[in-house]
Formats: C-alpha cells, sequence, structure tokens
C-alpha cells in the first residue's frame, strides 16, 4: 500500500502498538494523546508507560527514522495532515458494567472539528455493538457547523486481539484480522493496508460493523468460559479423587476443543476479560436478552480469585495462632501480574489474594519480577501490612506459608531445598499449578494445588505436623477438628473413595492428603 500519514489517538496499550506497528509497515504515524507526561516519556526516552516485550526497540527504531512521533491532546496538524484515524483511548466499566465510550466520540468529534478532507476512522477500542455508528455521526455533526458538510466520513471497526506480554509478534504475525464495515471502499482500504500481515485467507475477515464490534466481546467471552469450567471441575476433581491435570489432557486431545484456555487456577484477570464479561453482559440487559451463563462465568471468576487465600488462612488459622487470629502470621506472595510477561495489575487475582489476606491480619511479602513498582505504588496505604521483597527466596523468609499466584517460570524451577530452609512453616498453595506435587511432598512441604492429587507422604520425609508448623507459635495439629484418617488407611493403591475422604478432610483445614497422612503419626 502507498505510505500514508495515519493519526492513532491513545498512547495506551493498545494505541502504542497499533502505532508502532504501522510505522514498522512503513506508514508516517503521528500518536496523540492527552496524558502530557506520558508524551514527554514517549518523546525523549521512548518508553512506553507499561512492560512489553519488543516494543520499546520499535519505538526508539521508528521514532528515529521520522516514521513515529508523538503529539499531546489536540494536536490540529495531526489531524488535518491525515486520511486514516485510528481510535484507541479508554472505555472504562461504568457502575452498571457497561463500558463508557465518552472518550471514544470525544475523540470524534475532535476530529470533526479538524478534518479537512475525506477520511477513515478506525475504531480500535473495544466498545459497545452500536459505537461505531455513534462515532460517525459525531464525527458528521461537526462538519456542517464548518461548511464542510461535503466530506466524506466512512468508519471501520477493527478490534485487536493482542495478548499481553506478545503483544507485538501478535500485531506483526496476526491470527485473524476483523474488519466491519458497511462501506466496501473502506473494506478495501484496511485490505491494503493489512496486505503485508496476510499470509494466508482465513487471516483476513471482513465483516459488517456491529458484527466486529461484537465479535470483539464474543471472543473474551468464550475464552473466560472456557477457564470458569475448568475451575468448576477442577473442585469437583478434589473431592472425587480426580486430578484436573489428567483431566485436562485428555480434553485437550479433543480436536475440537485444544488445549488453550484450559488452565485451572486462581482465575484469570487482566484488562480485557472481566471488563468486557460485564460489558457483554451489560448489552445483553439493554436489548432484554438473559446471558445467565455469562453471569455464571463471572461469578466463578470471582470466587477462584478468593479461594486460595480462604484455603490459606483456613489452614493458619487451623495451626492454632496465639493472640488474636492470625496476627502475626506471615505469608510470601509469589507473583503480582495477572500473567507472566507483564508488569500489568489490573483485575490481577493477586489482588483479591492480597486483600483477603491483609483484611485477616496477616503479614504479605511478595515478589514479582516486573509488577513490584506498580504494587508498591497502589498499595501505599496498606504498607504496614504489605511488602515487597528483592527476590522469591527473600520472600520465603520466615513465612508461614507461600501463595503461588502468578506462573513465572522462575517460580516453578525454585530451588525447594532452600525454600524449604528459609520458611518457618511448610504450607505451599500453588494458584497456577506450576508444581509437581509429588515433588513438594518428597520435599516435606504440606502442598495443595487446584484440583491436584497428592500423594500422601512417607512419615519419615515430612515428620510430624509440629515439626510443619510454624515454629515459633503452639501448635497441635493443622487439621479439622473432625478426626483424619489414620496414615494407614490409606494403601499405595487407593481406593477411589478413600482418595476423596482425604481430600475432603484436607479442604476442610486447607491442607493437602500429605497433611492428613502425619498427622496420624
Amino acid at each position: 500500500m502507498t505510505r500514508q500519514a495515519i493519526t492513532v489517538f491513545g498512547a495506551g496499550y493498545v494505541g502504542l502498538v497499533t502505532a508502532a506497528g504501522l510505522a514498522e509497515l512503513g506508514h508516517d504515524v503521528v500518536c496523540v494523546d492527552t496524558d502530557r507526561a506520558r508524551i514527554a516519556a514517549l518523546r525523549e526516552r521512548a518508553a512506553p508507560p507499561f512492560h512489553e516485550p519488543e516494543l520499546k526497540a520499535m519505538i526508539r527504531r521508528h521514532a528515529a527514522s521520522g516514521r513515529l512521533r508523538f503529539a499531546e491532546g489536540d494536536d490540529a496538524e495531526a489531524v488535518a495532515q491525515a486520511r486514516l484515524f485510528f481510535i484507541a483511548v479508554g472505555t472504562p466499566s461504568s457502575a452498571d458494567g457497561a463500558a463508557d465510550v465518552g472518550q471514544v466520540l470525544a475523540v470524534a468529534r475532535g476530529i470533526g472539528r479538524r478534518l479537512e478532507a475525506d477520511a477513515l476512522v478506525v475504531v480500535k477500542s473495544t466498545v459497545p455493538v452500536g459505537t461505531g455508528d455513534a462515532v460517525r455521526a459525531a464525527v458528521l455533526g461537526e462538519l456542517p457547523g464548518r461548511g464542510r458538510g461535503d466530506l466524506r466520513v466512512a468508519v471501520v471497526s477493527n478490534p485487536e486481539f493482542l495478548r499481553e506480554g506478545c503483544a507485538v509478534a501478535d500485531w506483526l504475525a496476526p491470527d485473524r484480522i476483523v474488519v466491519g464495515s458497511d462501506d466496501a471502499q473502506a473494506l478495501a482500504t484496511m485490505r491494503a493496508l493489512y496486505a503485508p500481515l496476510v499470509a494466508h485467507r482465513r487471516q483476513w475477515q471482513p465483516m459488517r460493523l456491529r458484527s466486529a464490534e461484537l465479535t470483539k466481546y464474543a471472543s473474551n467471552a468464550m475464552l473466560a468460559a472456557r477457564v470458569s469450567v475448568m475451575n468448576e471441575l477442577a473442585l469437583m476433581a478434589e473431592p472425587l479423587g480426580a486430578d484436573i491435570a489428567e483431566v485436562k489432557r485428555g480434553v485437550a486431545g479433543d480436536p475440537r476443543i485444544g488445549e488453550a484456555f484450559l488452565a485451572c487456577g486462581c482465575g484469570y484477570g487482566g484488562s480485557c476479560l472481566p471488563k468486557d464479561l460485564r460489558a457483554l453482559q451489560s448489552m445483553a440487559a439493554a436489548a432484554g436478552v438473559p446471558v445467565p451463563l455469562l453471569a455464571a462465568v463471572e461469578r466463578v471468576n470471582e470466587r477462584q480469585k478468593t479461594l486460595l487465600a480462604e484455603r490459606a488462612l483456613a489452614a493458619l488459622a487451623a495451626a492454632g495462632a496465639a493472640g488474636p487470629p492470625l496476627h502475626g502470621c506471615r505469608v510470601a506472595l509469589w507473583g503480582l501480574a495477572f500473567k507472566p510477561g507483564t508488569d500489568d495489575l489490573r483485575e490481577a487475582p493477586s489482588e483479591a489474594v492480597l486483600h483477603t489476606l491483609v483484611e485477616a491480619g496477616v503479614q504479605v511479602v511478595a515478589h514479582d519480577p516486573l509488577a513490584m513498582p506498580a504494587a508498591r505504588a497502589q498499595h501505599e496505604r496498606l504498607a504496614a501490612s504489605f511488602t515487597t521483597a528483592p527476590d522469591a527466596l527473600a520472600a520465603v523468609d520466615g513465612a508461614d506459608a507461600l501463595l503461588i499466584v502468578t506462573e513465572w517460570p522462575e517460580y516453578a524451577a525454585a530451588d525447594w531445598a532452600a525454600v524449604r530452609r528459609r520458611m518457618r512453616g511448610r504450607l505451599v498453595f500453588d494458584g497456577r499449578n506450576v508444581c509437581d506435587p509429588a515433588r513438594m511432598v518428597a520435599q516435606g512441604f504440606v502442598y495443595r494445588g487446584i484440583g491436584r492429587l497428592v500423594p500422601r507422604a512417607p512419615v519419615a520425609a515430612v515428620g510430624s505436623m509440629a515439626a510443619l508448623a510454624p515454629a515459633a507459635r503452639p501448635v497441635a495439629a493443622m487439621v479439622p477438628s473432625t478426626p483424619a484418617a489414620p496414615a494407614t488407611a490409606a494403601a499405595p493403591a487407593a481406593t477411589a473413595a478413600a482418595n476423596a475422604a482425604a481430600t475432603a478432610a484436607a479442604n476442610a483445614a486447607a491442607t493437602a492428603a500429605a497433611a492428613a497422612a502425619a498427622a496420624g503419626d
């Protein structure tokens, strides 16, 4: 396609990746944002306000070449010189869960106030169905008063499907490019723009404007549903004596299902799935369509976010803390970002875990390879109860329990012998199933994943329950008041009923079956 002058509104996650990607394709791009400090950082240091691999290098490269520059606010030149506009500003949730499109429409009106020629407006922001029509009306509404009612304006919905942590790669090698418009010429323009990225016919997916707007929400609803269904099955697996890792492998082997988004754990987060699921329910309510399944998906996810902390608190309470319940307990938190490869805390499960623990009087020490600065800034008021550690091992020093919330590779590869030496207690709650249960039990931990079966540990390997409890606290046991089954009750070839009984006892005390075995010693 011929080199074009393009203006991208919004220097956030989607806007910056889009602007840098378009510059990579050889276009002249101006990225506009109202945040003066953000624009200054981008101009002076090519520094994005978030972590995304490869993005800073791409911005620096194209800023140096002159193909990418940054402008503040209502830049008249950025509008007057361009014929192609991308809107990538925020659509935060309103009180009722609906997406607030105020910023999108404000940008549209700004374009209308400055436009001097026919234009194509591309909406990259995730917006409710019908917003594209409102955007076109907002642009056109500004033209007659300026004597430019003769200008032709087309609107396209071009939702993004970028994954945080690999957004640059996703932009340059998309699995699909969804473009919605009721204007054939607009679709042809977008097809030519994206031609360098289209390697096969299935990638290019033109459709109606409103269909494209709904596609983004539909995709995220499907992904969220897969996660919540697996989390439901994981909780079912525990009392039934099944292992969700084996179940997942069997389910993923079905080519109609596949393995993506089948990882169970402590819930999904991020800037898209939770917000878009709420917005989709709001749209359905406005249309008078009941969507009980979507509501259930959200409820399951909210429950999963607090499940890990609740299990840990139950186990610590059962340990018999001295003084006010749980005061003085120390819990290590591995992982703050909602997923590996990013520093994004938006809707992160760690937020629910952290607040649940702190409200119970627990001292929390966290580690995350990228997200600790953001977490410290966000939780200044929790400074008395929440601190961060320079590395994962430092976080577990003197800890009564360890909770794994983000599946960073370094946590799965941790030196568990060193972790055991440095912890005061032996409780490990694995919210992402990154550990091997058998190995954890062999190392002497009281381990619990999400839906994982835990082998009964030899008494010699684990020792007495008192040895597993926090050293500075009088502890009789870490099991519920209901007597646990003796260690001899489960033979190596345990029946499903025995497994279920052991797991049920562990559930009540938030410990694994290994705890029941040790208690019987």
